[in-house]
């Protein structure tokens, strides 16, 4: 897919006022904080439309991570996304990390505050994964409460974001979509909708992902990620792998395309969290998504 030369510029929004979880039509295409990229962004302000911070980096007090922060909020707008939090654990909420994240809201005022549809610890240890949840009443009854606690600790709306698998539950479940839009519905979370994960899991489960847009209400989607994926074989099988290291693929791309048509130019987010390339290169994935989502952006308008 060839890009036009596409002029950004940065997002300097005010920052009074309650935060209130639109669809900001007018935002361009965000990128993932990395430290590597600290220096570099405070240094030449780049044109980047937003960024979004893995909340956890950012919870010690004082130091070098939350002074850059600091000093990028000033400029930019962000959003905090954790991967530790285990909504999903049958543990009990931990509540010294969700004081954390409040604190972390408190101060940087996100756009949006992100977790998963995952689990990640059980019985107080913890693995560096997001291990998915069988999709059956049971478990959204207990993910309903979760995200209430959750929203109710920090005092706002959370956006819950749909993870990659690679195998499925023998027990009777509802399809993903389903699960999630009944999760937004009845907890009134939003949701972060992974374009990369949705294609990840339609070519590893067989399903298409067409339906997994179409089954999804368009008023819940408030964000979408973008990654890129590395294919795999196991003995006969083909898997792809949500590695994050590489550029989006061609066949994302045009899923990415059916997404915004049908829930609109919401904030889109380039995620690369392993083998980082340079910031420039993250600037050209962005670019590539504000030139999809352009046309859309129009008619929004």
């Amino acid at each position: 897919m060839s890009v036009p030369d596409t002029q950004l510029t940065p997002a300097l929004s005010p920052r009074s006022g309650e935060r209130v979880i639109g669809t900001y039509p007018g935002l361009s295409a965000g990128i993932g904080l990395r430290a590597q990229h600290h220096e570099e962004i405070v240094s030449r302000l780049p044109p980047v439309g937003w960024f979004e911070a893995h909340s956890e980096n950012y919870f010690a007090q004082g130091g070098a991570h939350r002074e850059h922060l600091t000093r990028i909020r000033a400029h930019y707008e962000l959003s905090l996304h954790g991967v530790g939090l285990s909504m999903g654990s049958t543990d009990p909420l931990n509540l010294q990390h969700l004081r954390e994240l409040k604190r972390l809201v408190d101060e940087v005022e996100p756009l949006f505050v992100s977790e998963h549809l995952s689990w990640s610890s059980a019985s107080g240890r913890y693995v560096n994964d997001l291990l998915p949840l069988p999709y059956t009443e049971e478990a959204l009854q207990h993910m309903v409460a979760r995200v209430r606690e959750v929203q109710d600790g920090l005092g706002r709306q959370i956006l819950v974001e749909n993870i990659s698998s690679y195998l499925r539950f023998e027990c009777p479940e509802v399809p993903e979509w389903e699960f999630l839009t009944a999760l937004a519905r009845e907890s009134g979370c939003g949701v972060l909708l992974d374009v990369n994960n949705v294609y990840v899991n339609a070519m590893n489960h067989g399903f298409d992902p067409q339906s997994y847009l179409q089954g999804i209400p368009r008023t819940v989607v408030k964000e979408f990620h973008l990654a890129g994926h590395t294919v795999a074989h196991i003995r006969e099988r083909e898997i792809r792998i949500d590695t994050h290291n590489t550029h989006v693929s061609d066949d994302v791309w045009a899923l990415y395309h059916a997404a915004v048509k049908r829930f609109g130019p919401v904030p889109t987010l380039i995620e690369w969290d392993a083998d980082i390339p340079s910031l420039e290169t993250l600037q050209a994935e962005a670019a590539k998504a504000d030139w999809i989502s352009e046309p859309f952006r129009a008619v929004a308008a």
